[in-house]
């Protein structure tokens, strides 16, 4: 592939190459949103439990997170599990449960020292306690941060968000604290649980499956989309790096010439 010809990992973990070097050159995606997909199938193919693959993803996570901070990202949301999720065997589930107190135990001092903020999208008070403790932690202690956004989709499902909007919406018409003749897309937007942030620029999807599986529906309106057959435990920096250096060289009318 072009960007292997370009791109090579040297031992100091430090990207080099000439597609790096003209993705900087250009402004980057502000919302980066990635489905990560292909952990099971991952190690699947190499006779392992499909728990070691979320645990390889994991990895994964915490080497594109920064990147994406060294590039200058300003939101990166990870779809990391959605409302439909709970259909899996109870052990994997149980083990997913546990990945955010694994990965935080680590990573989150590195998260505070480098700036970046955690935040979380979902349902989350439905997540098992000692989950939440661990990400309620997380959020806590970066809470100050001004940097990077790392963004957590967990127990999340896009059509269960525009769902509570809705309801919530219903209840301020029922309170005449709205008007229903001034529901406009504004006002939807900010019911929503990512009415802080700004909606993705970049959709990435990995492991080959091309469809959204109901994640950011409303936000992902404009959002240039990119997929890719690679694993997610096999997505690497350079994987990024491509799929910015591709946003970058598309041209975005929003609807317009």
């Amino acid at each position: 592939m072009m960007i292997d010809k370009l791109l090579f990992w040297k031992k100091k973990k430090e990207i080099s190459g000439d597609l790096l070097e003209e993705v900087q050159k250009h402004p980057v995606p502000r919302h980066i949103a990635i489905i990560m997909d292909g952990n099971g199938r991952w190690a699947k193919k190499r006779a392992m439990p499909r728990i070691a693959g979320h645990h390889e993803g994991t990895k994964v996570v915490q080497r594109i997170t920064r990147i994406a901070d060294k590039l200058g990202v300003e939101v990166l949301t990870l779809y990391a599990f959605s409302t439909e999720n709970w259909k899996r065997p109870q052990g994997e589930v149980d083990y997913l449960m546990k990945l955010p107190e694994q990965m935080f135990s680590t990573f989150l001092p590195e998260l505070i020292e480098k700036n970046v903020r955690v935040q979380t999208i979902g349902n989350f008070d439905k997540l098992p306690s000692h989950t939440q403790r661990a990400v309620q932690k997380a959020m806590d202690d970066t809470k100050h941060n001004t940097g990077l956004i790392l963004n957590f989709a967990l127990n999340y499902g896009s059509r269960d968000e525009m769902v509570q909007a809705v309801r919530k919406i219903a209840e301020e018409c029922k309170e005449n604290q709205l008007d229903a003749n001034d529901i406009n897309e504004e006002t939807i937007a900010s019911h929503l649980m990512t009415n802080k942030i700004e909606d993705p620029d970049l959709l990435i999807r990995t492991s080959g499956e091309i469809r959204i599986s109901n994640f950011m529906l409303w936000q992902i309106a404009y959002s240039e989309l990119w997929f890719t057959n690679v694993l997610w435990p096999d997505f690497t920096e350079e994987h990024l790096v491509q799929a910015i250096y591709d946003f970058q060289h598309r041209g975005r009318r929003f609807g317009g010439i």
